[in-house]
């Protein structure tokens, strides 16, 4: 395992059942931040010293099935991957926090907020929207656009193809995804390959988005009318095309009682495309609202 965590801690803590690790740093308010696919906590190693000498206690794990955290054979629904976050941070010690989420983590990050309000203190949610949204919205544009969602259901097939040629599955995702293809450090690219290597995350991580796309559904589908309580930033990659597809900002106003958004000139990858793009947008939403 190769650390690009600089400043951070290693620890691998058991919670809900399964064991996650996580990178763990600095001191002040804790702020924990949730990765996206095909990506493992590390994602966030460009922001994370900007953060810790922030005043915040960062902490970025890998999530259920994704890098080094365990990989059980269930459990991939977003109810159950937020209650992982949330017993993490109890574990550690943390009872409310800031919460920031790319991606997958961003989907995780919203059931999160819903199904524990009193634990979040503010919401980042980056290049996604709801996930009843995507859903309710699919046509021919969005259906291309989010091609993978749909050949990701697929039993058994998704594992066989990737597996066979993984290397170029996920240089093809950061190629195909980002504005460019010079945002991920050779190294770094490496640390991920060497996870999806490991027994279980291909078919791990194809499981997150069968979730989304079944029991994940009947939740957002029984609470639809249900608000975010906390504030809301939305940031999304002005070059992503499937960002394009929405009104971000107004399908976070209509899950929320407080929300913005802001667009950063980036493809999909905004914490490592952009990194001080995005502090900029996102440090101050997160200082002001969360006050020492």
């Amino acid at each position: 395992m190769n650390n690009f965590m600089s400043g951070m801690r290693r620890e691998v803590v058991k919670a809900n059942g399964i064991k996650i690790n996580t990178w763990i740093g600095g001191r002040g308010k804790p702020l924990l931040l949730l990765h996206g696919y095909p990506q493992t906590a590390q994602m966030w190693r460009k922001i994370t010293p900007t953060l810790m000498k922030s005043n915040f206690s960062v902490i970025c794990p890998d999530m259920r099935g994704y890098g080094d955290s365990e990989k059980p054979m269930s459990g991939y629904d977003k109810r159950t991957m937020a209650a992982d976050m949330v017993y993490l941070m109890s574990e550690l010690g943390f009872k409310n926090f800031a919460l920031a989420g790319h991606d997958r983590g961003a989907r995780v990050s919203h059931r999160l907020a819903l199904d524990w309000p009193d634990r979040v203190s503010t919401l980042t949610l980056m290049d996604i929207v709801p996930t009843l949204t995507v859903f309710r919205g699919t046509d021919s544009k969005l259906a291309a656009a989010y091609w993978h969602f749909f050949f990701f259901q697929t039993p058994d097939l998704p594992e066989i193809m990737i597996s066979r040629n993984l290397e170029q599955f996920l240089r093809h995702v950061f190629r195909v995804w980002g504005a460019h293809n010079h945002f991920i450090e050779e190294e770094v690219f490496q640390e991920y390959y060497r996870t999806f290597r490991i027994p279980g995350t291909i078919r791990a991580t194809l499981e997150d988005y069968r979730a989304a796309a079944s029991v994940d559904l009947k939740h957002d589908e029984f609470d639809s009318t249900s608000k975010i309580e906390c504030p809301v930033l939305a940031i999304w990659g002005k070059e992503n095309k499937t960002m394009s597809l929405f009104d971000v900002t107004e399908t976070w106003r209509q899950k929320s009682n407080d929300a913005r958004g802001q667009s950063i000139s980036c493809g999909h990858f905004i914490p490592e495309e952009a990194p001080k793009e995005l502090l900029d947008v996102m440090l101050p939403f997160i200082e002001y609202s969360n006050p020492k």
